[in-house]
């Protein structure tokens, strides 16, 4: 595998998703000071996610590490999250990126519905490598103290390094329930909104409205920093453009802290991240 890494957990849906799909116990933003920027999200067989920055297919570019995941196989091109199959690219090259991300883990949305475990989604995070110049105070720990120290998640957000998550959908939706969804886990962690960050929101929010969003449509949210993030969806491949720009420091951390913060929508996706971060940080 070429890359970071990728770890990733399977998720998919046979109705509407719920108005909690993303996160069903909301925290707080990211507390402290942010120190390490480097993340990954797992894909979903039903659900797919499009980013700004469109990848070179088949095209593998070499990075200065290499990652892996007990939990994630592929080849160098792809890295498949082996609960829900869905395939991420190892390195994407995407609008808005002054370099190509490589993949730091991958994981999946799992809701509940009568004790039956429905898979929602795969995601993963792809990071700048130059990220990792900035992660010298996590050097030698193991996966486990990655994974629950949030001032390292905190500090890969607020890096201005670009990073991206890639959603892929394994089910059919309709966008305004993949809204509600979102926005019921992101609002709760933007505790005084400001007139930008209500802009935001609602340029977010119309991105979706009236959209269907089939299974095997991706998502990519890339942030070029962490005052600004990309939103691009595609059904068809990967995106050439974004379809809207998001420019809301409060909203981007609150997205970042729903699949990153101490009680993530994905814990596979970052239990992976975390387990790539120890792999290039020895």
């Amino acid at each position: 595998m070429v890359g970071f890494g990728s770890i990733s957990t399977p998720m998919c849906f046979t109705s509407p998703l719920p108005s909690k799909l993303l996160n069903p116990n909301p925290r707080s933003n990211f507390p402290g000071k942010l120190s390490n920027p480097l993340l990954a999200i797992h894909k979903f067989p039903s659900l797919s996610l499009s980013s700004h920055c469109s990848p070179q297919k088949n095209k593998v570019i070499q990075t200065h590490f290499t990652l892996k995941a007990s939990s994630s196989v592929g080849t160098a091109d792809y890295t498949e999250e082996p609960t829900t199959k869905v395939k991420f690219q190892t390195s994407l090259s995407l609008p808005g990126c002054s370099s190509p991300l490589s993949l730091l883990g991958t994981g999946y949305r799992e809701k509940v519905f009568a004790i039956i475990g429905v898979k929602v989604y795969a995601a993963g995070l792809y990071v700048n490598q130059s990220i990792l110049s900035k992660l010298d105070a996590w050097k030698g720990r193991s996966a486990t103290q990655l994974q629950d120290d949030m001032f390292l998640f905190k500090s890969i957000f607020e890096t201005p390094v670009e990073k991206s998550l890639q959603i892929v959908l394994v089910r059919d939706v309709d966008g305004k329930t993949f809204w509600d969804a979102l926005d019921e886990a992101v609002s709760p962690r933007i505790k005084a909104p400001t007139p930008v960050d209500e802009s935001a929101l609602s340029t977010f929010r119309s991105i979706f409205q009236g959209r269907p969003l089939n299974k095997g449509t991706s998502i990519f949210l890339t942030w070029p920093d962490p005052s600004k993030m990309l939103v691009a969806i595609s059904s068809d491949g990967m995106p050439t453009s974004m379809d809207a720009t998001i420019e809301s420091a409060n909203v981007g951390s609150a997205l970042f802290n729903v699949f990153f913060g101490d009680s993530p929508v994905s814990p596979s996706l970052k239990t992976s991240v975390a387990g790539g971060l120890a792999t290039v940080l020895k």
